[in-house]
């Protein structure tokens, strides 16, 4: 058996290191969260209209309430949606949010921190909140101010941003 020259190995390992560093990278860009600014926190109480059970990334989409207390519509007409990025479905069902327990038309409240390009997108920061069925809380007010609301998640809620 021919034994290899250190600096054969020296270059087998350095083209490995450069192998295994180009899939970390990539698999670390996708988990980035470059696009959001945490700098800024949002929060909002909306009805639910959609929600996305994904392996890597579940999603909640909704029309928020204005400061009215009513579902919020752009200057067409149309209402305004927004959505929440948050864990995946697995870990969200552990922390009680699934589409079992946030069925179409739910009223809840979330905090989240926007894309930096302005589209009404988000990533998921502390609980959510979930009003009793039929029961919006008062106007410009969230979910954590009505009795009987249940949170989901960790963390406080501290509405107070937006």
């Amino acid at each position: 058996m021919k034994r290899l020259s250190k600096t054969s190995l020296r270059v087998g390992v350095i083209v490995a290191a450069i192998i295994l560093s180009s899939f970390a990278t990539s698999a670390w860009s996708h988990h980035s969260f470059a696009m959001y600014d945490t700098a800024k926190t949002l929060s909002f109480t909306g009805v639910l209209t959609r929600y996305v059970s994904q392996a890597n990334h579940a999603e909640m989409h909704f029309v928020p309430l204005g400061p009215d207390g009513k579902p919020m519509k752009g200057p067409d007409g149309m209402y305004v949606t927004w959505g929440v990025e948050m864990a995946g479905a697995a870990a969200m069902a552990a922390q009680g949010i699934s589409v079992s327990t946030f069925p179409i038309n739910t009223i809840f409240s979330v905090k989240l921190h926007p894309l930096r390009d302005g589209k009404n997108f988000g990533t998921l920061e502390g609980p959510i909140y979930k009003c009793p069925p039929k029961t919006p809380p008062a106007a410009g007010k969230h979910c954590d101010s009505v009795p009987g609301s249940t949170q989901h998640g960790r963390g406080n809620f501290n509405a107070n941003t937006q």
